[in-house]
């Protein structure tokens, strides 16, 4: 892929599958070596939206596994090289985390820990909810680790608002109640990508950290999201999958 200043490099992988994505990281330190190309910028975009339940092949629900623990293990993995890049050449890394206003819309503890794989008690909208306020806890707990590091690194999180993408294709009548109740609201692919662009490199940002942003203005959050206790707790939770899936 080409673009007017930079030549991109593609590496496909499965987000809600923790062992292939164990591997991503040494192939793309490996191209970035040879092409001598800073890693500065994560972007943790890949996502589902309100699909029926089902596990990933590490036994972790869907889309828990996909919008939440993909990125929160590629994050770590990366991590190193970035405060190592950051260091060298003396500019602030950045790392974005794309939530959702659907953050808000979530289970009553905000995150259920005890029934994240209960097909039973499994609502789509709710989880989906709950993927984006674990975008949020795991932006602010990996901000505040930074901060104590020193690490010249800043993290926040963005809605981007609502996008015409196959993201929704689990729930077809839903999309076309939204379509036409906030028709005037929708943004194109350019619009919609606006505010991860601006919370990645704008340098009026520089150094602000831990926060979440949409229309490229910093916004409110629910009260769950600020709650630091259930942050640590999943950070905590998310480590202990990841090792059993090993």
């Amino acid at each position: 892929m080409k673009t007017y200043c930079a030549a991109v490099k593609l590496i496909f992988s499965d987000v809600y599958h923790l062992q292939v994505y164990l591997a991503f990281p040494l192939v793309y330190i490996t191209l970035n070596y040879d092409l001598q190309f800073p890693n500065l910028f994560c972007r943790n975009n890949a996502g589902v939206m309100f699909c029926p339940f089902q596990l990933s092949k590490d036994g972790v629900e869907m889309q828990f596994a996909t919008n939440h623990l993909g990125h929160f293990l590629l994050t770590n993995l990366l991590l190193d090289n970035m405060k190592a890049t950051a260091k060298s050449m003396g500019i602030e890394g950045r790392i974005v985390n794309l939530s959702s206003v659907a953050h808000a819309h979530t289970y009553p503890k905000g995150i259920d820990f005890d029934i994240i794989n209960d097909e039973k008690r499994y609502n789509d909208k709710m989880a989906y909810g709950q993927s984006k306020l674990a975008n949020l806890l795991h932006a602010n707990e990996l901000s505040r680790r930074l901060k104590e590091e020193g690490a010249n690194i800043t993290v926040n999180c963005v809605h981007p608002g609502l996008i015409m993408t196959n993201l929704m294709r689990h729930s077809f009548v839903l999309l076309k109640i939204i379509q036409v109740a906030t028709f005037i609201l929708w943004k194109n692919v350019h619009q919609g990508a606006a505010t991860t662009c601006y919370v990645g490199l704008n340098p009026q940002l520089r150094g602000v950290t831990g926060k979440y942003f949409a229309d490229c203005n910093e916004e409110k959050t629910s009260k769950l999201a600020k709650s630091d206790e259930l942050a640590k707790q999943l950070w905590d939770f998310s480590e202990e999958l990841i090792k059993s899936a090993q």
